[in-house]
């Protein structure tokens, strides 16, 4: 069955999504601009209280993802607490000016990372060319890529993301996530992923919903819906 992982936005968004039966936290802050870096405080009373994978999300400002050597070095001090705290992986995302990956500066950071598993996030939504990306992230061994297939959302995204699926194939996971639901991940199932994303926020919730989660837990159980990806 494909995993869960929940983007949790505080302590008690997490607890709901281990709760909820989610197979892995991304914790961070600020979910409004797209998720910042948590508060080491906020880090160590959440992986106090999961016993599921924790990974943390290593972005210290909004805006762009092409980082100031200042900002890498803070970068590499969030993730080398994080090993510290015991999470189990962290998330970023790095690029150029001219907007493709940043080799270098995550080359860097994944060495910070040690043991811990790597997602690089929905920066690639934002690059110039998605399979010369991939085929960097490849090379580069990152273990994950989190993306809405270049889109506003995952359902938007299905054409692009059904092809890096079959384009990573097993040298990485491609994770859709942006706007998944439980009213749609049946139709993303049609991709074939080993894992989706989702905030499991809804229209009247200020923390990830217990509900939610659930019933995306129930629905990648069931079987793969019918729905044509593409032409």
């Amino acid at each position: 069955m494909a995993k869960l992982e929940i983007c949790a936005g505080s302590v008690e968004s997490a607890c709901n999504a281990q709760n909820g039966g989610a197979d892995r936290v991304e914790l961070c802050t600020d979910l409004v601009v797209g998720g910042l870096t948590p508060g080491k405080e906020m880090i160590l009373r959440t992986r106090e209280l999961l016993h599921i994978p924790l990974y943390v999300l290593i972005r210290p400002r909004s805006g762009n993802f092409h980082y100031t050597p200042m900002e890498l070095e803070l970068m590499r001090a969030d993730i080398a607490f994080c090993a510290e705290a015991g999470c189990d992986g962290v998330v970023i995302g790095t690029l150029t000016a001219e907007r493709h990956i940043d080799e270098t500066q995550t080359s860097l950071l994944m060495q910070e990372a040690g043991f811990m598993d790597v997602t690089f996030h929905k920066a690639f939504d934002e690059v110039a060319d998605y399979f010369e990306a991939l085929d960097t992230l490849k090379e580069l061994d990152i273990q994950r890529i989190l993306t809405s297939g270049g889109a506003a959302t995952a359902v938007e995204g299905m054409e692009l993301l059904d092809e890096l699926v079959g384009e990573a194939g097993d040298d990485l996971v491609i994770m859709p996530g942006g706007s998944i639901r439980p009213e749609n991940i049946q139709k993303l199932k049609a991709l074939g992923a080993q894992e989706y994303h989702s905030s499991a926020l809804t229209h009247n919730t200020t923390h990830a919903d217990l509900a939610s989660i659930k019933s995306m837990k129930r629905e990648l159980a069931k079987g793969t819906s019918n729905y044509c990806v593409s032409a």
